[in-house]
């Protein structure tokens, strides 16, 4: 029997699809084995092949750095795990081009609003530096199609979030929080949000204003930044659900920040409600790793207000032929009802219009999924 630990060992096989391993074989062992399980179809399978390949020096690391190019995130996730804190040349330069990946749990809740699944999930982002230590983290939303707008039979829609159509998104980045007040400072030089709070979001914005951010920030970075279009906001807020929240069919003071439960079959009973802004985070993500979705600030959209979807683009591209001086807001605040915090619910409202509910998340292009 060889002593290169690279080279099968004595009765090595591989089980295809046995449960237990045969007497007197082992599992194919050394490079070769940590290569098949590479390819196994089981996510499960390519991540410990993963760790495993670690035994084996260069060769090992090779087929790690391979992982980062994996289909899965969770496999992505990680491969970058276990080579985000080597020091080698070659694995720092790989990582320097490659976007880090984040985990985070994903809840939905059932009509109570009582917790009925929790899974692991994973997104791709990058973090802008902004100077002193402030960082806006940009999460990759991978492009897709859905239903924008309610359905007629949901419950508390509007007549102007239909007629209910089909949105085609191409991928982009976006906040993974609203704009908190330690980054509208870093680029815009005040605050005159009433809640203070670096780690709070930025409220009081006027439209016009988180315009001018955006054209900052775009100067400060070389980047193209902007608000989210209407339907990039709502593709984003979902995040695959068709439920009235990415949560589920209703919501509760312990997953978003708003004011009052007259939504849920919960509402008998007494609540407690923060009636101010949190700070970003403070409530479970939806599955693209996107936070405060619901609630706590409204955002604002580039869109100009229309009274209905009727002549709406389908492109997920900004919608902008009515000549009124007002613009769209999304997702509800810690001074809204839960019906106004659902995933189709929209409000409309001058450019000039601030109050200590108002903010904003950004966006740019996306070329590429990370890599």
């Amino acid at each position: 029997m060889s002593d290169n630990q690279n080279e099968p060992r004595e009765y090595d096989a591989v089980l295809g699809g046995q449960n237990s391993i045969p007497v007197n074989a082992a599992v194919l062992g050394g490079i070769p084995g940590v290569k098949s399980r590479l390819a196994s179809p089981a996510v499960e399978a390519r991540i410990a092949a993963l760790s495993e390949a670690l035994r084996y020096g260069k060769a090992g690391l090779d087929l790690i750095i391979g992982g980062l190019q994996d289909e899965s995130m969770q496999v992505k996730f990680a491969a970058y795990s276990l080579l985000k804190d080597r020091n080698e040349g070659e694995i720092k330069q790989h990582l320097q081009n490659y976007s880090p990946i984040f985990e985070f749990d994903v809840i939905t809740v059932d009509a109570y609003g009582k917790e009925n699944s929790r899974s692991k999930s994973f997104a791709g982002f990058f973090p802008e530096d902004l100077g002193d230590g402030i960082v806006l983290e940009m999460v990759y939303i991978p492009g897709g199609t859905f239903m924008m707008g309610s359905s007629n039979s949901e419950e508390g829609r509007q007549t102007w979030e239909s007629p209910q159509h089909q949105v085609t998104v191409p991928a982009f980045y976006t906040g993974k929080y609203p704009i908190t007040q330690a980054q509208w400072q870093a680029v815009m030089g005040k605050n005159r949000s009433g809640f203070k709070g670096e780690k709070r979001p930025v409220e009081n914005v006027w439209w016009t204003e988180a315009i001018e951010f955006c054209g900052k920030l775009s100067q400060q970075t070389g980047k193209k930044y902007r608000l989210l279009s209407e339907a990039e906001w709502e593709y984003a807020c979902r995040a695959g659900t068709t439920t009235l929240f990415h949560f589920g069919e209703t919501i509760t003071p312990e997953l978003v920040n708003y004011k009052e439960d007259y939504f849920s079959p919960r509402a008998c009973q007494k609540l407690s409600y923060p009636e101010q802004t949190t700070d970003v985070g403070s409530f479970p993500p939806n599955a693209f790793g996107l936070y405060d979705m619901h609630g706590n600030v409204w955002e604002w959209c580039s869109d100009t207000s229309h009274n209905s979807y009727n002549g709406a683009p389908t492109d997920g591209s900004s919608w902008e032929t009515s000549s009124n001086n007002s613009r769209v807001q999304r997702g509800g605040s810690w001074f809204s009802s839960a019906v106004f915090c659902r995933s189709a619910y929209r409000s409309m409202n001058s450019v000039g219009y601030s109050l200590r509910d108002s903010g904003f998340r950004v966006a740019v292009a996306s070329v590429s999924s990370p890599s």
